[in-house]
């Protein structure tokens, strides 16, 4: 008579579960902190390099002065107040510009996505429209609306208008058929399909636009800041600043733009977090 193989006790499946999702954790959060330690020393590695070179003269200083100097100007360029004449308009054409662009980007993607019809009627007119550079057209732009704001604003409104309206429709198409026929069989219909199926399901697409869009708006108005129609924004700083051979105002400009393109990418991801909370990471 053969004897019984014990079976494993549920406590002891349990304790072990337990065991390996604790080790896996603190894998992750070991991860992390070294992913965490190396963004932040990585930066600081390259400035000390950098300044040790500026230093010794290994480069020459007058092109890539050493950052402790472009520090202090921008010190002083802050409490003159020089600085924030400049990334203040920046700022503005960006947040006005690209806002305005992405609301309606977004909501005009979503409507040629859900209607084949509308998307048949203007789809080859936007994909004609949108690989015009956004820097050639700027010229018609100051012709009809002169040197003012307006044609800085409409340059970054265009620009983030159709990276959103093509991200958007992408969004809209590649939603699973399943999900489309599982809402329908739960009743979704109009409204209901649109906000519970449709949008959901767009949103990954569109936070990638958005995130692609932020980049290329700040390209965008800093090279609309840089023609003789402004003389404010980071682009005019950082233009005037070569005219007149002032490296550490140079390097203070594109520091400004670094900084607010990677806030503003940075604010995107927190509102993906919180508003996509399905597509968490850890």
């Amino acid at each position: 008579m053969s004897t019984p193989v014990p079976s494993v006790r549920v406590e002891d499946r349990e304790e072990r579960t337990l065991v390996a999702a604790r080790a896996h954790r603190s894998r992750e959060n070991l991860l992390r902190t070294r992913d965490l330690v190396l963004s932040i020393a990585a930066p600081i590695v390259l400035l000390l390099l950098w300044e040790v070179c500026a230093r010794l003269l290994i480069i020459d200083p007058r092109f890539f002065p050493a950052p402790t100097k472009i520090l202090l100007a921008g010190w002083e360029m802050l409490r003159s107040g020089e600085l924030w004449t400049h990334t203040g308009p920046t700022l503005l054409r960006l947040l006005v510009g690209g806002g305005l662009g992405a609301i309606l980007g977004i909501a005009v993607g979503l409507l040629m996505g859900s209607s084949r019809a509308l998307n048949a009627a203007v789809g080859p007119l936007f994909s004609a429209l949108y690989p015009l550079p956004k820097i050639a057209i700027f010229p018609i732009l100051l012709m009809i609306f002169g040197p003012t704001e307006l044609p800085k604003i409409i340059a970054v409104f265009i620009t983030t208008f159709f990276i959103l309206q093509i991200s958007t429709v992408s969004g809209v198409r590649a939603i699973d058929a399943r999900l489309l026929e599982a809402g329908a069989a739960y009743g979704a219909r109009g409204l209901s399909r649109f906000r519970f199926v449709v949008l959901p399901g767009a949103m990954p697409f569109v936070f990638s636009g958005l995130r692609t869009a932020t980049g290329t708006a700040v390209v965008v108005v800093t090279a609309v800041e840089f023609t003789g129609a402004s003389t404010t924004g980071l682009g005019y700083l950082i233009w005037n600043s070569w005219q007149l051979f002032i490296p550490e105002k140079l390097y203070v400009g594109l520091l400004v733009i670094g900084v607010i393109g990677a806030v503003l990418t940075w604010l995107l991801a927190r509102c993906e977090t919180l508003l996509l909370p399905w597509r968490r990471r850890g």
